[in-house]
Protein backbone atom coordinates (compact mmCIF):
# COMPACT_ATOMS: atom_id res chain seq x y z
CA UNK A 1 0.00 0.00 0.00
CA UNK A 2 1.15 3.41 -0.89
CA UNK A 3 2.77 5.91 1.68
CA UNK A 4 0.84 8.92 1.78
CA UNK A 5 3.31 11.20 3.06
CA UNK A 6 3.78 14.98 4.00
CA UNK A 7 0.95 17.73 3.38
CA UNK A 8 2.75 19.16 0.31
CA UNK A 9 3.48 16.10 -1.07
CA UNK A 10 -0.07 14.64 -0.74
CA UNK A 11 -1.02 18.15 -2.16
CA UNK A 12 1.04 18.18 -5.12
CA UNK A 13 0.08 14.82 -5.75
CA UNK A 14 -3.84 16.01 -5.84
CA UNK A 15 -3.11 18.19 -8.10
CA UNK A 16 -1.33 16.62 -10.58
CA UNK A 17 -3.94 13.84 -10.58
CA UNK A 18 -6.43 17.04 -11.19
CA UNK A 19 -4.46 18.06 -13.88
CA UNK A 20 -4.07 14.43 -15.54
CA UNK A 21 -7.98 14.46 -15.56
CA UNK A 22 -8.94 17.36 -16.26
CA UNK A 23 -6.48 19.02 -18.78
CA UNK A 24 -5.38 15.72 -20.13
CA UNK A 25 -8.96 13.90 -20.49
CA UNK A 26 -7.57 11.03 -18.61
CA UNK A 27 -10.51 8.95 -16.72
CA UNK A 28 -10.32 8.52 -13.66
CA UNK A 29 -9.37 4.64 -14.25
CA UNK A 30 -6.76 6.01 -16.17
CA UNK A 31 -5.24 8.23 -13.28
CA UNK A 32 -5.80 5.68 -10.79
CA UNK A 33 -3.31 3.16 -12.53
CA UNK A 34 -0.86 5.65 -13.50
CA UNK A 35 -0.68 6.80 -9.37
CA UNK A 36 -0.93 3.57 -8.24
CA UNK A 37 -4.24 4.46 -6.38
CA UNK A 38 -7.87 3.74 -6.24
CA UNK A 39 -10.44 5.13 -8.89
CA UNK A 40 -12.22 6.75 -5.57
CA UNK A 41 -8.96 8.74 -4.07
CA UNK A 42 -8.77 10.18 -7.41
CA UNK A 43 -12.08 11.18 -7.65
CA UNK A 44 -11.42 12.68 -3.98
CA UNK A 45 -8.82 14.57 -5.44
CA UNK A 46 -10.10 16.25 -8.08
CA UNK A 47 -13.08 17.17 -5.87
CA UNK A 48 -10.67 18.15 -3.08
CA UNK A 49 -8.74 20.42 -5.77
CA UNK A 50 -12.34 22.20 -7.05
CA UNK A 51 -12.86 23.48 -3.52
CA UNK A 52 -9.69 24.88 -3.66
CA UNK A 53 -9.97 27.08 -6.79
CA UNK A 54 -12.37 28.93 -4.61
CA UNK A 55 -8.81 31.17 -3.98
CA UNK A 56 -8.48 33.30 -6.27
CA UNK A 57 -4.47 32.86 -5.79
CA UNK A 58 -4.96 29.47 -6.34
CA UNK A 59 -7.24 29.32 -9.25
CA UNK A 60 -4.99 31.69 -11.09
CA UNK A 61 -2.05 29.59 -10.23
CA UNK A 62 -3.93 26.43 -11.62
CA UNK A 63 -5.25 28.01 -14.60
CA UNK A 64 -1.52 29.07 -15.40
CA UNK A 65 -0.94 25.05 -14.99
CA UNK A 66 -3.59 23.96 -17.27
CA UNK A 67 -2.67 26.55 -20.20
CA UNK A 68 1.10 25.33 -20.21
CA UNK A 69 -0.25 21.78 -20.14
CA UNK A 70 -2.47 22.40 -23.15
CA UNK A 71 0.47 23.45 -25.03
CA UNK A 72 2.39 19.86 -24.08
CA UNK A 73 -0.59 17.95 -23.62
CA UNK A 74 -0.01 16.76 -27.52
CA UNK A 75 3.49 15.47 -26.62
CA UNK A 76 1.88 13.39 -23.70
CA UNK A 77 1.19 9.65 -24.19
CA UNK A 78 -1.82 9.55 -21.92
CA UNK A 79 -2.37 5.24 -22.57
CA UNK A 80 -1.20 4.63 -18.97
Amino acid sequence: MPVRGPRDMVQARQVAMYLSHVGLEMSLSRVANAFERDRSTVAHACHKIEEMRDSAEFDIWLETLEKGLVIVAPLIDTNV
